[in-house]
């Protein structure tokens, strides 16, 4: 195991992957998040100090163990780039016995208080208290050793994904094993959980002026806000991508004013990757030239539980022995081109048809806060594509 690793990192790794996983929930961050000083803000850093080197030795784990994509060039790179990420600076306690807390006795005993707890929780409310300058400096220091990790990490699904192709190339496989399929599942959703913690414990130190937004969460998402720029972003990349003067046209039915709780960029992504594919699949079953389409439709339907999204095309559907297939990664009728060495950038970029991965990450991020993403398909008629959000955000990210 971790052969070419320091024997004292491998150690390190070892009993950091032993130790459980924390998970948070939507509403957790939102109340943690409403009223920040910069003592909720040091219990943050605090947590994310401690949980995120367990996430990423769980992954380091796994990225060693796994059989036969361990061998991958592409896996070994990402492995490397967990491996350099968990390294994490002293100890937030540090603060505190190195006496550069303020002499003050009530804000003396609240610091010590904080940092003698030794339950690791999230959500933990501080006194708004006069913090020293050096509570101040080590938040910004951390801060930038986060987005350090998070932007060396852009580019992990796409390098992962050129390592499934490596590994199908080795073993002469035209799909993945179900083993491989359940590592993906579970090391996919666990980056969403890193980038998410890392995301909005960023922005939570450099809060934005809307007041709808606790970090990077939005109190009151428009749905048909979102749904709109998904819906105009994907037609857009339809539209250059086939040469066409109109691509199909795609309606949306949805309560207006509707609102929830949530993070845009996650529901923008899975929306869009629905949208897209129902677009290719509209195009190239009437073919580029056709004098028009029949509509792709949107329809959003308000629960107590769920806020459900129905995308509903016509573009032939899928059979029934190939329905399981679209929530395989690298299932893909695309021809894709190998990464270069280089390749860095983010994984959200997404072409018309690409790496396969679409789905299989869109039902991730639906299933990160409680949702899920279901097909139902009519062969040589269409698709129906059911998003399941959770709008009652208290479900914990489902850690594997």
């Amino acid at each position: 195991m971790l052969a070419d690793v320091p024997k004292a990192l491998t150690e390190k790794i070892i009993q950091y992957a032993k130790m459980p996983q924390t998970g948070v929930s939507l509403r957790q961050m939102v109340e943690f998040g409403q009223r920040p000083n910069q003592g909720t803000l040091l219990k943050a850093s605090q947590f994310v100090y401690d949980e995120l080197p367990i996430r990423l030795a769980h992954r380091v784990i796994e990225l060693d163990t796994i059989p036969e994509l361990n061998k991958s060039p592409s896996v070994i790179r990402v492995k490397n780039w967990y491996l350099e990420s968990f390294n994490v600076p002293p100890k937030l306690k540090d603060l505190v016995d190195s006496n550069i807390m303020p002499d003050q006795e009530q804000s003396q005993t609240t610091m010590n208080n904080m940092f003698k707890n030794s339950e690791k929780r999230y959500f933990y409310p501080t006194k708004n208290i006069d913090y020293p300058l050096e509570a101040s400096e080590y938040n910004k220091s951390f801060v930038k050793l986060i987005t350090s990790i998070k932007k060396r990490h852009d580019a992990v699904v796409t390098t992962v994904a050129q390592g499934v192709k490596e590994y199908k190339r080795m073993g002469s496989l035209n799909v993945i094993d179900h083993k491989v399929q359940k590592f993906l599942d579970r090391f996919y959703l666990s980056r969403i959980g890193i980038r998410m913690l890392i995301g909005q414990h960023v922005k939570l130190n450099n809060p934005s002026r809307d007041k709808d937004y606790v970090g990077i969460i939005c109190t009151r998402t428009k749905l048909s806000s979102v749904i709109q720029e998904a819906i105009e972003n994907a037609s857009y990349i339809c539209q250059d991508y086939y040469f066409l003067s109109s691509p199909p046209k795609v309606e949306l039915h949805c309560p207006p004013g509707l609102e929830f709780m949530y993070v845009p960029s996650h529901l923008h992504h899975v929306v869009f990757e629905l949208i897209k594919n129902s677009l290719r699949a509209t195009v190239e079953l009437y073919e580029e030239d056709a004098d028009e389409f029949p509509p792709i439709k949107v329809i959003v339907a308000e629960g107590k539980e769920d806020i459900t999204i129905k995308i509903s095309d016509e573009g032939g559907g899928i059979s029934r022995s190939n329905l399981n297939n679209v929530w395989t990664y690298m299932y893909t009728t695309a021809d894709t081109p190998d990464l270069e060495d280089t390749f860095d950038k983010s994984d959200f970029k997404a072409p018309m048809a690409g790496l396969g991965y679409g789905l299989p990450l869109s039902r991730l991020y639906a299933r990160y806060f409680g949702g899920d993403i279901k097909i139902i398909s009519m062969e040589n008629y269409g698709t129906d594509a059911y998003i399941h959000l959770n709008r009652i955000s208290g479900s914990e990210e489902p850690l594997g």
